[in-house]
C-alpha cells in the first residue's frame, strides 16, 4: 500500500472521528439542555404560589398534594397528614392542588376554590372529606348535596356561588390541571415531598419520605 494512499486513509478515520466526537457534543448539549428545560418545568408546576397552604412558610418540608375531594383515598390520607403536622409543629407545610378525576367533581372543586374567598377553605376540604358518602355515589359526584354536605362551615351562599363562576376561580383550576399534566398525575392523591415524588404509593412510602427530609 502506498503512503499516499495510507496518508488518505489515515486522514479519513481522523476527520470521521472528529466528525463522530462533534455529533456526541452536539447530542450531549441537546439533552443536557432538554433535561434541563424539563427540570424547569416541573420546578415550576410544584412552585404552588397560587395553592392553598397550610402551616409555617419556613417549614423544613414542604408536601404538594394533587387532591381530587371526591377520591375516598384522598380522604383517608388527609388526616395522616394533618396529623404528622401536629406531631412536628412548624416543621412540615401543605400545599393542595385539584385535579378533578370524577365525573362531576369540578364543580365541588370549583366550591372549594370559592371558599378561599370567605378564609374557609380547609374547613370546607375537611367538611367535604368527611362526608364523602353524603354527595358522592358510585364515583360520581350528586351536585345537589354538596352545599348541604358543608352547611355546617357557614359560608355566604350567595357569594360562594358568584365567586364559583368567577375567572380567579377558574384560572386556579386550569393551573393545577395544566401543573399536573406537566408533573404527570394520574391518579389521586398524588404526593411530592420537598420536590421528591413517592416511589411507589402508600402510606409507608409516604411517611417514610418525609421522614427522611426531616432528618436531613
Amino acid at each position: 500500500m502506498s503512503k499516499a494512499i495510507q496518508s488518505i486513509r489515515s486522514t479519513f478515520t481522523l476527520t470521521a472521528v472528529a466528525v463522530l466526537a462533534a455529533a456526541l457534543s452536539l447530542s450531549g448539549c441537546g439533552e443536557s439542555k432538554s433535561s434541563k428545560a424539563e427540570e424547569q418545568a416541573r420546578e415550576a408546576a410544584l412552585a404552588s404560589e397560587h395553592a392553598p397552604t397550610v402551616g409555617d412558610p419556613g417549614a423544613k418540608v414542604h408536601i404538594v398534594e394533587f387532591l381530587d375531594p371526591a377520591c375516598g383515598t384522598c380522604a383517608m390520607f388527609y388526616p395522616m397528614v394533618k396529623g404528622w403536622m401536629a406531631e412536628v409543629p412548624g416543621q412540615i407545610r401543605l400545599s393542595v392542588r385539584h385535579v378533578p378525576f370524577h365525573d362531576g367533581v369540578e364543580y365541588a372543586v370549583k366550591v372549594l376554590e370559592a371558599s378561599r374567598n370567605q378564609d374557609k377553605y380547609w374547613e370546607t376540604l375537611e367538611t367535604l372529606l368527611a362526608s364523602q358518602r353524603e354527595w358522592v355515589h358510585n364515583h360520581v359526584v350528586q351536585q345537589d348535596r354538596v352545599l348541604p354536605a358543608i352547611a355546617s362551615v357557614g359560608l355566604d351562599l350567595e357569594q360562594l356561588e358568584a365567586d364559583m363562576n368567577s375567572a380567579e376561580v377558574r384560572e386556579r383550576m386550569d393551573k393545577d390541571l395544566q401543573d399536573s399534566k406537566v408533573l404527570k398525575v394520574v391518579a389521586t392523591p398524588e404526593y411530592f415531598v420537598n420536590g421528591r415524588p413517592l416511589p411507589s404509593f402508600g402510606q409507608e412510602q409516604l411517611a417514610n419520605l418525609v421522614r427522611e427530609e426531616l432528618q436531613k
